[in-house]
């Protein structure tokens, strides 16, 4: 059987068999372009960005001057040297970095938040393997001079409390130009960004400074809020912001017991759902974030840590957004956030990157496609066409 199909091969023409080699190269080439690269312009596509009130009367103009047009994405985890594969490594990174740039591209954001974990062995990388890590990092998070990248520290970056060094903030804050406390204004909208890994409330040198920061950022956003003619003495030298009430950016969500409330094809697994959360550890003490409403009243709160997607009503009224991952490795189903903002209100979308499942899948179907195109090619196979030939002959016969 093998020496008559493999004489069968010898046979065949020359420029055919060349033919259909280069028809198997165009289709595993075309499969491999279209996973790998334009799959990602096909699904961000379709997102759009939403709708913010008053946004309809407005002029496209107008709407562009005071709609701030952000996207929101947190826990890259890019890999380290010590648990990282390389493999693993190529495949996570080029999936973040096609699903960024291309996002880039298609929508054209004004900023972009990543709420911490940026690196996953950030805690214990050497120096040498922290340059390594930026370096990539700065290499796949590239952006336009149009678009502003805002970073916030996640427990992956520079440790959980008990792991966390000044040393590991401070090299954390060079690369990002982040302090927790920083008050970040753009087209009249009030972010603060917060080191949440630094709320423990133990007192500790990073964790005193952090609160104290916060603490006299809360009296400037206060005082800046307060009506004109309202006479207050503690405000009288105290420089004025805009009066918009600011939202909040951290790695840790603030206090909830679990995630059974949460919903979502993006929430987490069912299983995972009813395990309740560790304080300081998988959301904020009670305290900590008791301590951050009562400072600043926010009217958004955008959290990470979880890999999961949740919202939340804090006090009744203030909403927490936990951003999912956006690795692959934590996820069959990343996805940002897309958030249109104005000083007065706020409109948020999710837009999904490819499930994994679906690219698998679809380079499962075109290998079983191409083994079939194969062995029909060296006779192996009968062809369908030529198969129901031999029934039709058969059947006249007789």
């Amino acid at each position: 059987m093998l020496s008559s199909s493999s004489t069968t091969v010898k046979n065949l023409p020359l420029k055919r068999r060349l033919c259909f080699l280069l028809k198997v190269v165009c289709f595993v080439s075309s499969v491999l372009i279209f996973c790998e690269f334009l799959i990602y312009y096909v699904v961000i596509f379709q997102c759009r960005w939403p709708d913010v009130k008053g946004g309809t009367h407005m002029s496209e103009k107008e709407t562009s001057a005071s709609v701030l047009k952000a996207i929101i994405l947190a826990d890259t985890h890019l890999l380290g040297e010590i648990k990282g594969h390389w493999l693993d490594k190529l495949r996570r990174e080029w999936q973040m970095e096609r699903s960024f740039q291309t996002a880039l591209w298609l929508l054209q954001p004004d900023i972009v938040f990543i709420l911490g974990d940026v690196f996953d062995e950030g805690k214990w990388s050497s120096p040498q393997a922290w340059a390594d890590d930026v370096r990539r990092f700065q290499k796949m998070f590239k952006y336009p001079v149009s678009t502003e990248l805002v970073v916030v520290a996640g427990n992956h970056d520079i440790g959980f409390h008990y792991e966390m060094t000044t040393y590991k903030v401070n090299r954390f804050e060079k690369v990002f130009n982040f302090t927790s406390g920083k008050l970040i204004t753009r087209k009249g909208i009030n972010f603060v960004l917060v080191n949440s890994v630094a709320m423990e409330g133990d007192g500790c040198a990073v964790c005193r400074t952090s609160e104290a920061k916060l603490v006299a950022l809360s009296h400037k956003l206060n005082c800046s809020q307060q009506k004109p003619n309202h006479s207050n003495k503690r405000c009288s030298d105290v420089e004025k912001l805009p009066a918009s009430a600011p939202i909040l950016l951290q790695h840790y969500p603030l206090y909830r017991k679990s995630d059974a409330e949460c919903t979502g094809e993006d929430s987490a697994p069912p299983e995972e759902k009813s395990i309740s959360f560790k304080e300081k550890y998988d959301v904020l003490s009670q305290e900590a974030s008791q301590k951050l409403l009562w400072w600043f009243q926010p009217r958004l709160i955008l959290s990470g840590h979880t890999h999961s997607a949740c919202e939340v009503l804090h006090a009744g009224k203030i909403p927490e957004i936990s951003v999912p991952s956006f690795s692959w490795r934590n996820r069959n189903n990343p996805s940002f956030i897309m958030g249109s903002i104005t000083p007065t209100d706020f409109s948020l979308q999710k837009c999904f990157l490819p499930f994994e499942s679906r690219v698998f899948t679809i380079y499962c179907a075109a290998g079983a496609l191409l083994v079939i195109l194969v062995l029909a090619h060296v006779q192996l196979l009968t062809p369908p066409f030529y198969f129901a030939q031999r029934l039709i002959s058969k059947h006249k016969a007789v």
